[in-house]
């Protein structure tokens, strides 16, 4: 069972977002693999409105996300969070996967030009 990172936005609707994130969570569950939305459970025990709570959940994101098999981008928007997120998949080379955004919009959302490749699932 791959494990999957989920990389979708947090801050504006809260409430909205999270639950974006689980529905992006279930359908990667439903394909066979175990997804992680670091952002739903942290958020339980952390205050993303409090900085010093905010960079420890996103420290805490990073180290899960070196653990995991893929990266899946979702969502329309990529955040600074996100961005963060992926750069960091590129620095320990764990793919970064495509749901709703082009790999070329991810990456220059990200890194402007760059020839580093995804894929789109």
């Amino acid at each position: 069972m791959k494990m999957v990172y989920i990389c979708s936005p947090l801050r504006g609707d809260h409430e909205k977002n999270i639950a974006k994130a689980n529905e992006y969570a279930r359908e990667e569950a439903m394909k066979g693999n175990c997804a992680i939305a670091p952002h739903c459970v942290f958020t339980q025990f952390l205050d993303d409105e409090v900085p010093e709570e905010r960079w420890l959940g996103q420290e805490m994101g990073k180290a899960l996300l070196c653990r995991c098999d893929a990266l899946l981008v979702c969502g329309s928007i990529i955040s600074e969070g996100m961005r963060e997120e992926i750069k960091t998949a590129y620095e320990n080379g764990i793919p970064v996967l495509g749901r709703d955004l082009s790999i070329a919009d991810i990456e220059d959302a990200v890194f402007g030009e760059t020839e580093q490749c995804c894929e789109m699932v």
